[in-house]
């Protein structure tokens, strides 16, 4: 993975129609908050335009020939955040899909979830299981989201699968390899396309902050400054164009 490559928000990229489309772009959706606050206006306000965004980035993503799309929504340590917060962020998804499955529907859109869905409010579990089988049989670009996720918890869950059927006898340690791993992660169901080609972190911040650790081993980052509720399609353009750019050795020469 290119950890540590210079941020291109400032440089001049130009996005090739023809060029090489990564197959799945994960992004960690940062800078609500700080959003919000530099408009003095509460979090949530942040919050709520992120989610318009998100549906922005959904479309202009599948119009550009992306398969899936990864997107970090609430991790297992934004528990710790104020109260009012966490509940506002559990009544987005009803909001989101609300407003955006019509579109989801017409795009033939596939939508999948990666976490621990079972702890969270039922309301919330309710809305995001029913928009995963309303759009169980579409073809179309997979739109995933990662709600109450992390990596750490996510990979020790895998280990314990795995360890487990090591004891039932259904398998053996020897045949326990990066396949066997990779269909025991939460991200299994998406196949050859389970490690992203590309992440997009914005806001400024440069960590993964326990988000697909295992599968961004080989991954092509790009970090912008610009606050999510303010990135576009045309960022977007810029960090695939950064994208086309690179040469993927994955180890070799």
């Amino acid at each position: 993975m290119n950890l540590f490559k210079q941020k291109e928000t400032n440089q001049i990229s130009i996005f090739d129609k023809n060029g090489a489309i990564p197959n799945h772009i994960a992004i960690i959706m940062d800078g609500n908050g700080r959003w919000a606050k530099k408009r003095l206006m509460p979090r949530i306000a942040g919050h709520k335009e992120g989610m318009n965004t998100v549906k922005k980035i959904a479309i202009a993503a599948d119009e550009m020939g992306v398969k899936a799309v990864t997107m970090y929504a609430f991790s297992t340590e934004n528990w710790k955040r104020p109260t009012e917060e966490v509940n506002f962020l559990m009544k987005l998804p009803a909001d989101f899909f609300n407003v955006f499955m019509p579109e989801i529907h017409e795009r033939n859109m596939k939508i999948e979830l990666i976490g621990f869905i079972d702890e969270l409010p039922e309301s919330t579990k309710r809305v995001v299981l029913k928009a995963v089988e309303d759009t169980k049989d579409h073809t179309g670009m997979v739109l995933t989201f990662a709600l109450n996720y992390g990596s750490r918890a996510e990979i020790l869950a895998a280990t314990k699968k795995i360890a487990q059927q090591v004891a039932d006898g259904e398998l053996e340690i020897d045949d326990i390899n990066e396949t066997v791993m990779n269909q025991s992660l939460q991200t299994g169901f998406l196949g050859e396309m389970s490690d992203p080609d590309l992440l997009i972190r914005t806001s400024g911040e440069v960590r993964l902050s326990n988000f697909l650790c295992w599968q961004l081993a080989y991954s092509e980052f790009y970090f912008t400054d610009i606050y999510w509720p303010d990135f576009s399609a045309e960022e977007l353009q810029k960090a695939v164009a950064g994208y086309q750019k690179r040469h993927r050795r994955f180890g070799g020469l």
